[in-house]
């Protein structure tokens, strides 16, 4: 699978990713300081999955719902930081291709993962 990483994205979630084969690319390498929208119409243009940490993101992706731009909100406090790039791990390989048009939240012990099409 294709990700884009939002500049807030942990690291340990993208070298967890990679390890499993996926593509991740950064968007502190591609667009720098880059808007939500602008990383939104990225992720489109590149048909990639945006991982974020920006609870605001995901208003700005279910706007963007008819663009089917997929979502991974990781909300991982600071005591749990260690499983984070595990737990998100764990969420790709479970929900696999349905991720491409969803809104997905990754939790501590938990993922929720709703549909965006239209």
């Amino acid at each position: 699978m294709q990700f884009l990483a939002d500049e807030n994205c942990d690291e340990e979630v993208v070298r967890a990713l990679r390890a499993d084969g996926h593509d991740v690319a950064l968007v502190r390498e591609r667009c720098p300081g880059a808007e939500d929208a602008a990383v939104a119409e990225l992720a489109l243009a590149e048909r990639r999955i945006v991982l974020t940490e920006d609870k605001d993101f995901g208003q700005l992706a279910q706007a963007l719902s008819a663009a089917r731009v997929g979502v991974i909100l990781i909300r991982f406090p600071s005591q749990a930081r260690s499983t984070v790039g595990r737990s998100v791990s764990a969420a790709v390989s479970l929900f696999g291709n349905r991720l491409v048009q969803a809104f997905t939240v990754v939790e501590p012990g938990q993922v929720r993962s709703t549909s965006i099409e239209p």
